[in-house]
């Protein structure tokens, strides 16, 4: 479950955008990431309260912008409108790196409710965007031939990804890619993407820029553990990311196992069901290991589950 909405995003603290108080106070709009989200009681629909956000004197400076929740009713309204919203918001947003779309929390929305759309508009309207983070799927699209010569996250948070959207992701011609972070999921609800569908990016065909790799959220993280010490993607990774998956002693015995891994400046496991034996050989193995949230390590793999699902 996603139980929190972002306060920290790319070194900056965010705030709730409320158009009342901004009425009687300016936004600090360089320093602060303002999130743009729809109240269970509020008066306004979206479209007027992003019309409220860019009407505010200091709205050029903007950095960075988050996308709460934007729909009245139905999950599946609006994903189009945030992206049309955006696009025609380019003039007044000139300075903008940093969208994120989908910022809610599972009392608002379940993640796998969350309908979102082509988003390759985006990279259009914003030559200098450098991150990207999306919360959901849906119609979900980076487009067939997306293409950007700036950004460096690309960050696509699921309870399953979809074998199409990924191989989207796959085909992009991202040069300045730094950070790719993937929550696959589970089939249950479309995260059908196997080990043969990662076999490109795990052999470093892809994204020379790349440095922090995130698998997170899979059913599949035994697998991914077990094909690393063949993935040619670990020379160039800083760091690498499993967590919030189904990892148990069989992927943790093949981290042990590979000294690939020796080199990276993080690995992270958290929320896993490594026993404690286990986990006290790799945090003797990795001593930048982060293992904290264990779950029951005793756990049949069938019944094992990702954090994100439904």
């Amino acid at each position: 479950m996603i139980t929190e909405h972002a306060s920290e995003w790319l070194g900056k603290p965010v705030k709730l955008f409320d158009p009342v108080k901004a009425a009687d106070k300016a936004l600090d709009c360089a320093g602060t990431i303002y999130r743009l989200a729809l109240g269970w009681d509020s008066k306004l629909d979206f479209p007027a309260l992003f019309a409220e956000f860019l009407n505010q004197p200091n709205v050029a400076e903007t950095k960075a912008l988050i996308i709460g929740h934007f729909f009245k009713e139905s999950p599946a309204d609006g994903g189009e409108e945030v992206v049309e919203l955006l696009v025609s918001a380019r003039t007044k947003l000139p300075l903008l790196q940093g969208i994120f779309i989908g910022d809610l929390i599972s009392e608002e929305c379940e993640v796998s409710w969350i309908e979102l759309t082509d988003v390759s508009p985006l990279f259009t309207a914003y030559p200098q965007l450098e991150h990207l983070r999306l919360r959901g799927t849906g119609q979900l699209s980076l487009g067939r031939r997306c293409a950007h010569d700036k950004l460096k996250s690309l960050t696509i948070e699921t309870g399953g990804l979809p074998p199409a959207l990924w191989q989207e992701v796959l085909a992009a011609q991202l040069p300045a890619l730094e950070t790719l972070e993937l929550w696959l999921g589970t089939s249950m609800y479309g995260g059908d993407v196997t080990l043969a569908d990662l076999e490109p990016l795990l052999q470093g065909r892809r994204f020379p820029a790349l440095r922090h790799l995130g698998l997170r959220n899979s059913e599949i993280a035994d697998q991914i553990a077990a094909a690393l010490p063949q993935a040619r993607v670990l020379e160039q990774l800083q760091t690498l990311d499993l967590s919030l998956g189904t990892l148990g002693d069989e992927g943790g015995q093949a981290l042990l196992d590979n000294p690939a891994l020796r080199h990276l400046q993080m690995l992270d496991l958290h929320r896993h069901f490594l026993s404690n034996a286990m986990m006290t050989a790799l945090q003797k193995a990795y001593p930048s290991v982060d293992l904290a949230d264990p779950q029951n390590s005793k756990t049949d793999s069938d019944d094992r589950y990702v954090a994100v699902g439904e």
